[in-house]
């Protein structure tokens, strides 16, 4: 069997605790944390530029807002201005309505004062119409209101005297007719003078010039009116 080898160290403890230890070279040191002041500028940075956006959107919003309010503002005042408007033009033609038929009213008194001042003249101005071109016609018949059959024969005789007409002249009264009104007829024509039919002209007339003149408010008041 061999022999066991004696274990030998070949550092010396003594001579070891002498010699100098080797130097270790500084490590860098840990990084120190955010200095205080410099979180409390971020964090007011941060907060100013909230701010900022914030404001910018509620200048927006508020922009907004005040152009609905005023479009719907608008809106309201273009309403009542138009309804404004046609009350105006309503209340313009009722004033032109009114007066129109203040004067229609004055105008047809006067009318019915001078016929019955002068009941002949308007069939007289008739017969002075047609008598000359009644030359070759063998008969003239005159219908009138019977209260006016005598004058108006005596008229249209002397219109007859200075014409030349050579018929016959036959005045009739007819009770159906106003004083005023009457007829001429002979064989292929005739002339007539119903204050009816003139009024109703009249009324036609006007409640055309009012439509004409209010457009449909016009037009509206022109059917009531036929009505």
């Amino acid at each position: 069997m061999a022999a066991l080898a004696r274990f030998t160290f070949d550092l010396d403890l003594a001579k070891a605790a002498e010699e100098p230890r080797p130097v270790v070279a500084d490590l860098p040191p840990e990084p120190a944390g955010i200095p205080e002041e410099v979180v409390a500028r971020l964090v007011q940075e941060a907060r100013e530029e909230g701010f900022a956006d914030g404001l910018i959107a509620g200048e927006g919003n508020a922009t907004s807002l005040a152009a609905q309010t005023v479009a719907a503002a608008a809106g309201t005042l273009a309403a009542h201005a138009a309804s404004m408007t046609a009350a105006l033009d309503e209340a313009r033609l009722d004033g032109q309505r009114e007066a129109i038929a203040l004067a229609l009213s004055v105008g047809r008194k006067l009318a019915g004062h001078l016929i019955e001042s002068r009941p002949t003249a308007e069939l007289e101005a008739l017969i002075a119409e047609c008598m000359p071109s009644l030359s070759g016609v063998p008969h003239l018949v005159i219908r009138c209101h019977p209260d006016l059959a005598d004058q108006i024969r005596d008229i249209a005789t002397a219109q007859i005297a200075t014409s030349g007409f050579a018929g016959r002249l036959v005045v009739m009264g007819e009770p159906d007719l106003r004083l005023g009104d009457g007829r001429l007829e002979w064989v292929d024509g005739g002339l007539v003078r119903d204050s009816e039919a003139l009024g109703a002209d009249i009324d036609q007339t006007i409640a055309d010039y009012l439509a004409a003149l209010a457009g449909p408010v016009g037009q509206e008041h022109a059917k009531e009116s036929g009505e």
